[in-house]
């Protein structure tokens, strides 16, 4: 479709960027259409770089879209920068690892030190952050407005109370407000259920992790972490939907401790350091859906099983079918990885996150081990020296 507008160079620079790349790209044409349609499961699998200007963005950047016949597509930000270009000041992709930009780390302290406090733009100020921007963050990154966020914080430590057995009046004088009616008029707003009745259910806390392949939303509970997805996965209000209404879970915002483990697992994980998960898991489903879910997470790093295989390590020979349902149905991407199992002929099918991702997955996994091999080869050597 877009070869119209591609000339002979651009396409010579294209391929010979392919051979040098320490990673496969996508082909050209889907890139572009990636890249003008800014979609988002392609972050972390190139980076558009564009000759017209020298600088280099991620698929997702908001800037005016270059003509295709001015960019060269990169696998990493390094071979960009090696090739001369400068990183975009506005989709900044130098910090996909980042969870929150540093300048916001001191709001999100106060809010952890004070979770009942009004704020105004002077508390913003007194800080060094400009109002505007810090409401911009919370609504890209969660969703919704500062003020919904720290209501939903607010009442998230309520609800946590009242399930410890606290009284009604105590979570709400807690929370900072005046009147208890108040209080249940707002906490029925944000759980559509009233204090009394949340007693029997259970807070899901979530967070949003950034990493190279672009945000996830993680949730726990003190079981363990339940879902950990790409926020542009198609099923995740479905899986969010289930959870609220088929295991009575009452979601808000938050800081967990499998949260910040999670997090920082990942974080090693994308830099090649990490390749067995200790997070702790709850993984509430059918009981042949956790049957497959535990198979999954026999998978070792680095390899690549079929549904065939898996159906016969379960004594299960004809489930092949209903193990891909369960794999679709798995709510923790990366750490049950689902994304080892393909086709018996080896090609990738179908991947929650995109079968791009599915992909980046796989070489990451094959490159950390291949470096791995080389680092105890030459310790061996320099120890027979």
């Amino acid at each position: 479709m877009f070869n119209s507008r591609w000339n002979l160079s651009a396409q010579k620079r294209y391929f010979a960027n392919m051979k040098s790349n320490l990673k496969s790209l996508p082909p050209f044409a889907e890139m572009v259409r990636a890249m003008l349609e800014r979609d988002p499961s392609y972050e972390g699998v190139f980076f558009t770089a564009v000759r017209t200007t020298g600088i280099f963005c991620r698929p997702t950047c908001t800037a005016r879209k270059p003509l295709p016949s001015n960019v060269e597509f990169y696998a990493t930000t390094t071979e960009a920068l090696a090739a001369g270009f400068r990183p975009c000041h506005r989709c900044k992709p130098l910090q996909l690892i980042e969870s929150a930009p540093p300048w916001i780390e001191s709001l999100l302290q106060e809010i952890d030190a004070t979770p009942d406090r009004r704020w105004t733009d002077a508390d913003f100020v007194q800080l060094g952050i400009e109002p505007v921007r810090a409401r911009r963050w919370f609504k890209q990154e969660y969703g919704m407005t500062f003020h919904t966020y720290l209501r939903s914080r607010r009442l998230g430590h309520a609800l946590g109370q009242l399930t410890a057995g606290a009284s009604i009046d105590d979570a709400a004088q807690d929370g900072g407000y005046e009147s208890v009616s108040g209080f249940r008029d707002a906490f029925k707003r944000t759980f559509a259920e009233t204090p009394k009745a949340s007693r029997t259910m259970k807070p899901l806390v979530f967070s949003r992790i950034s990493t190279p392949l672009g945000p996830m939303l993680a949730m726990a509970e003190d079981r363990g972490l339940v879902l950990l997805e790409f926020t542009d996965r198609p099923a995740l209000p479905r899986e969010i939907d289930e959870l609220r209404e088929r295991y009575g879970y009452l979601i808000t915002p938050g800081k967990h401790r499998y949260l910040l483990q999670a997090e920082e697992e990942l974080q090693q994980y994308f830099e090649g350091r990490l390749t067995a998960f200790q997070v702790p898991l709850f993984t509430p489903g059918a009981a042949f859906e956790v049957e497959v879910w535990r198979e999954l997470r026999n998978l070792a790093f680095g390899t690549r099983t079929s549904y065939g295989v898996l159906a016969a390590r379960l004594n299960r020979p004809s489930a092949a079918r209903a193990i891909g349902m369960a794999n679709g149905r798995n709510r923790l991407a990366i750490i049950i990885p689902c994304h080892r199992v393909c086709a018996a002929s080896g090609h990738l099918t179908g991947y929650g996150g995109g079968l791009r991702r599915k992909q980046w997955l796989l070489d990451h996994e094959q490159r950390a081990m291949r470096l791995k091999a080389h680092i105890v080869e030459r310790s061996h050597e320099e120890v027979g020296a």
